[in-house]
């Protein structure tokens, strides 16, 4: 038996991908009850999941539609041997957000940002800030080196694991 709903479903699915894509959001999920054990559950990511077994199939449930992740923009770069079509997340000197929250490059509108391309810092030195829930969340510094890239923008939204900095 078809879904009478399908059609409506698909289109849903596209504007949530289109949604996903204009707002530059990591992921979005949304579970639609149409009642008498009959749901639309929809996980969408920019981000390719992890290898896993397959999954069966479960009524009511559509895949995602696949979407290309492009990475990050980077904001501001130096030279860097990696490759630009490289996800920052691989590289091993990236410092990723530990939650969801808004990203700030200074401690105060209008002061210097603590971090800039080319510049070093010291273990533990603040690089940004992230708010979440109205807390001021100090992103230190995981190791000393030099900031080769910064990957975010003031004020962005991020998601708990995003690229933020790369330090080598």
């Amino acid at each position: 038996m078809t879904n009478p709903d399908h059609d409506n479903d698909v289109s849903f699915i596209r504007a949530l991908a289109e949604l996903l894509r204009e707002n530059e959001l990591a992921e979005l999920q949304v579970k639609r009850d149409y009642g008498d054990d009959n749901t639309l559950n929809v996980r969408i990511s920019r981000f390719s999941p992890a290898p896993a077994a397959p999954a069966a199939a479960q009524p009511g449930l559509l895949p995602a539609p696949s979407l290309p992740f492009h990475g990050a923009t980077p904001v501001a770069d130096a030279p860097a041997p990696a490759a630009a079509s490289e996800d920052p997340a691989d590289h091993p000197g990236a410092v990723t957000s530990p939650m969801v929250g808004t990203v700030y490059m200074q401690p105060e509108p209008g002061a210097a940002p603590f971090v800039s391309v080319g510049g070093t810092v010291a273990e533990g030195d603040t690089l940004l800030i992230v708010e979440a829930m109205k807390t001021m969340n100090h992103i230190p510094a995981p190791r000393a080196g030099t900031v080769r890239r910064i990957l975010v923008e003031d004020g962005a939204a991020v998601e708990f694991g995003t690229p933020l900095v790369i330090i080598e």
